[in-house]
């Protein structure tokens, strides 16, 4: 477990945990709920370099906190801290300009950025705004759109996984699909999409609604294959 020695660890209870304090470089650490979460990321993430080296090369540093104040800023609204820490682990992956290229290993979708967050949000804000133009406001705010949702990751196609920041639904994991009448809610919070994407790259399971199972392209980068779809 490279990454976990590289960020050091501590026994609480007889069970190895990693160091937030270490991690941040600041006083206090993360919240009580994050140390899980990252040490569920860095379970999918020891996975992918074992199994899926080319993804796991994609992965890029993680975002300053100078940065993650731009991004709040260009947001208009705090982030969760769920969706902080996972900006200071990776500020997202190499920029993919085809399917055969690696990084989409989040259900076939690319881990965002500072910057792509920024752009993807201000598609979502745009098209909220035409449809109160357009007087189309109830087909589109909080069923395909809304100001609230923070991308998370992002296909080439435009599709996005969000991070919900509404009040009665803060910390869902949505999916948001071009053409589809209403965005799909995956999971109500990050760390059960980490450690359900864990369990089933592991044991090559199906996750989500829609059955989708891991399946590793030419021994270089994971892919999600539909249940009963032929390829």
């Amino acid at each position: 477990m490279i990454a976990l020695r590289l960020l050091g660890r501590r026994t609480v209870g007889g069970i190895r945990r990693l160091n937030p304090d270490r991690f941040y470089g600041i006083k206090g650490g993360m919240t009580t709920e994050m140390p899980g979460l990252i040490q569920l990321w860095y379970r999918f993430e020891n996975w992918l370099a074992e199994h899926a080296g080319e993804d796991y090369a994609s992965l890029l540093p993680g975002a300053s906190d100078d940065e993650i104040r731009r991004l709040e800023d260009g947001l208009g609204f705090p982030l969760r801290e769920d969706v902080k820490g996972m900006i200071r682990l990776h500020d997202g992956v190499t920029e993919r300009r085809s399917s055969k290229q690696p990084g989409a290993f989040l259900l076939g979708y690319s881990l965002l950025g500072v910057d792509g967050i920024i752009s993807s949000h201000r598609d979502l804000v745009s098209m909220v705004e035409n449809s109160r133009e357009e007087g189309d406001e109830e087909s589109v705010v909080g069923r395909i759109a809304d100001e609230r949702w923070v991308p998370l990751a992002q296909d080439i196609t435009g599709d996005l996984l969000f991070v919900d920041h509404r009040h009665h639904y803060a910390g869902e994991i949505g999916e948001m699909s071009f053409g589809d009448p209403e965005y799909r809610m995956l999971w109500p919070r990050m760390d059960l999409m980490l450690e359900d994407l864990c369990n089933s790259v592991e044991n090559r399971t199906p996750i989500t609604s829609v059955p989708r199972i891991p399946y590793v392209h030419e021994g270089r980068m994971l892919e999600w294959h539909v249940q009963g779809v032929q390829r």
